[in-house]
Formats: structure tokens, C-alpha cells, sequence
């Protein structure tokens, strides 16, 4: 990391990125004001900020060395900006939010995971890209396909292809599913959310099409229950990945698998959403915060901490965009492409059908 602060390219990567944010805001509101003449844009900057990395790192050549700093803002930034999510609910709007979301997600997995690496098999792709493909989509793209992939002894080109079709399928649903969701839910943010949350692969994917929908249709807490949702799937790493080794597991090579401390599958961002979660309770329990702060100057503290976390999540969004080349399509392969989609589809669907006959007794169930 201390060479990569010294890299005039590492800066580079992240101020390409900075400056894809900014423009995405101004080209959001011009384009909804002045070109479809509302008189508030209806665009969110978000979408704009991927689209319009979108066309620069494909219109484009940029140089391999901002690669590093664009990383940093897909992957540090990104988790900042969730953790400071958390300021925006309290530890039993979170617990409850939580309680709301495990059934869909413990389901939206266990089918996953049997049906992809079935039909993956019947497809004579390998055990282990089904295996990849399967958890990519079930759990959380690209971070559980890089955690099970020595487990289960999958190959750099498994890898590759998988971490693709997650990327491809992935943006699609995030620029979709946000639309479908308000089609369905319109009246029931916290089940749009919902739907978020348990169907779209990546977790920057997740936080993207909750500030879109957010966005587009104020409704904020479909950005809270998409993120905590999407956690709880993550969480689902400690168990489902050692069970992805023994259902796509093979005797490919001779190498032991490696080993690993179960709490080191727990990423660091759900701890510090849950520590953020904890201050947004104390602060507003009383009429001091802390005993220092009066109401008033605690409220514009959790302001300015929920514009911080927003603002991470454009840098990371925009940093989406410039890292999402076309060409990634082509290199999947037929049969992989089909797989992935099918895989998407499935849970989408699963979740779309369970939340609309479920989701509404649990919610009020516990309160919300």
C-alpha cells in the first residue's frame, strides 16, 4: 500500500474517479432538466456515474497503472461508505431489518446453490465453475468466488469467467431491477429493498441500485434494508463456503486446500456498520448525545456522516464504471454466459416469488 500512495497512476486512478462523480451530478441534473424538461431530474447521479465510466474505459484506452487506485475506491471506499451507512439506523431498526431478511436469504442460497451446480453439471461445464458460478450469485460475487476458489481447487480461467458473468448480470440487474422493483412494489419501498438486497450479485452492485432507487423514487428506506440484507448474505460466507467445498469439491491437484480462522470470513465493514448502528442508538437516547452534543448538533452530525457515506458510494460507483470493460463479455464463452444468466434469473425470481407471498406478515411481524 505505501507504494501505491507514492504511484502518480495510483492517484491518478482515484482522481479519474473523482472526477467521473462530480460531472455524473451535473450531468444528471442537465440531462433531466434541460433534455426531458422535468423540473426536477429524475436521473440519479449514481447511474450517471457508471455510465458515464462506462463509455470512458471503453471508449478509451486508459492506462493499466490506474487499475490500482480504481481498485481502492471499488473496494476500501466502497466498505467505508457502507459502514457509515449504518449511522442511519438504529441497532433494532438494524436487528429488525435483519430478522426481515434471513429467510429470504438462507432460501435464495440453498436453491442457488443445488439448482446452478446441477444444471452446470448437465451442461459438462467443470464442478468447480458451477461451484463458482453458484456461489457468486447466491452469496456475494466476486469476494465468495475468490474465498472458495482454493477450496475447491477451481483454476484462474474458472475464476476469470466466473468473476465475469457475476459482472455482467450483475450491472444488468442493478440498472434494472431498481425499475421492476418500483413496478412491483411501488407502495412498499421496504419490499423493493428487499428484492435488492437478496438478488444482486456484488455488494457495490447492491449499494448502487439502492441510492438509484433511493434516488429516483425517495424512498431511503429501500437503501437501509437493500444494505442490511445484502450484509446478512455476506455473514453467509462462515458456512455456506465450507459447504460450496464439499458439494464442488474434487481431487484436482495435490495441493491441500488452505485453512482459515472462521471470523476472518467476517469482513471488516459489517463489523463498522454495526459500530456505527450502536453510536446512531446511544446519540439519540436522551437529550444530550454523549452527553455533549444537544439534539439539533447530533441530528446535523448524522447528516453530514450519511452525506459522507453517499458521497463514498459515487467515488465507488463511478470507479465501477471506469473498471467495467465490454470486451468481458466476449471472453465468457457460450456455455458459461448461460449458466450465469439462468443463475441471475433464478434468484431473482425466487426472491421476486418469495418476498411477494411472504415478505408482508414477516414485516409486520416484527414491526416495521
Amino acid at each position: 500500500m505505501t507504494n501505491s500512495f507514492r504511484s502518480p497512476l495510483w492517484w491518478a486512478g482515484i482522481g479519474l474517479a473523482v472526477l467521473i462523480s462530480f460531472a455524473a451530478g451535473y450531468v444528471a441534473e442537465w440531462f433531466g432538466e434541460s433534455v426531458l424538461g422535468f423540473a426536477r431530474s429524475p436521473v440519479s447521479a449514481i447511474m450517471m456515474a457508471i455510465i458515464l465510466g462506462m463509455l470512458v474505459a471503453n471508449i478509451f484506452k486508459l492506462p493499466i497503472g490506474l487499475n490500482p487506485g480504481l481498485k481502492f475506491c471499488t473496494s476500501t471506499i466502497l466498505r467505508i461508505g457502507i459502514m457509515l451507512l449504518g449511522i442511519r439506523l438504529s441497532l433494532l431498526g438494524a436487528g429488525r431489518f435483519t430478522l426481515v431478511a434471513l429467510p429470504f436469504v438462507v432460501a435464495a442460497i440453498g436453491i442457488g446453490l443445488t439448482v446452478v451446480g446441477f444444471l452446470g453439471r448437465s451442461m459438462n461445464l467443470s464442478r468447480q465453475l458451477s461451484g463458482l458460478i453458484a456461489v457468486g450469485t447466491s452469496i456475494c460475487g466476486a469476494t465468495a468466488i475468490v474465498a472458495t476458489a482454493p477450496l475447491i481447487k477451481a483454476n484462474e480461467s474458472e475464476v476469470s469467467y466466473s468473476i465475469a458473468c457475476i459482472t455482467v448480470f450483475g450491472l444488468a440487474a442493478m440498472f434494472f431491477y431498481p425499475i421492476l422493483g418500483y413496478y412491483l412494489f411501488a407502495d412498499e419501498p421496504a419490499l423493493a429493498g428487499l428484492f435488492l438486497g437478496t438478488s444482486i450479485h456484488e455488494t457495490a452492485q447492491v449499494a448502487g441500485a439502492g441510492l438509484m432507487y433511493e434516488a429516483q423514487y425517495n424512498a431511503p428506506v429501500a437503501l437501509d434494508i437493500a444494505t442490511v440484507t445484502k450484509l446478512v448474505r455476506n455473514l453467509c460466507m462462515i458456512a455456506v463456503i465450507p459447504l460450496v467445498g464439499i458439494l464442488y469439491g474434487s481431487n484436482r491437484g495435490t495441493e491441500d486446500a488452505p485453512t482459515g480462522r472462521w471470523w476472518t470470513l467476517i469482513p471488516w465493514f459489517i463489523i463498522g456498520f454495526a459500530v456505527m448502528s450502536a453510536l446512531r442508538t446511544v446519540g439519540d437516547y436522551g437529550d444530550k448525545a454523549f452527553g455533549v452534543l444537544d439534539q439539533d448538533q447530533w441530528a446535523d452530525l448524522v447528516r453530514f456522516v450519511r452525506d459522507a457515506a453517499e458521497a463514498c458510494l459515487l467515488l465507488a460507483m463511478a470507479a465501477v464504471g471506469l473498471t467495467s470493460m465490454f470486451s468481458g463479455i466476449r471472453q465468457i464463452g457460450a456455455r458459461p454466459f448461460i449458466l450465469g444468466l439462468f443463475a441471475a434469473l433464478l434468484i431473482g425470481g425466487v426472491s421476486l416469488v418469495l418476498i411477494s407471498l411472504f415478505a408482508k406478515p414477516l414485516i409486520s411481524a416484527v414491526g416495521l
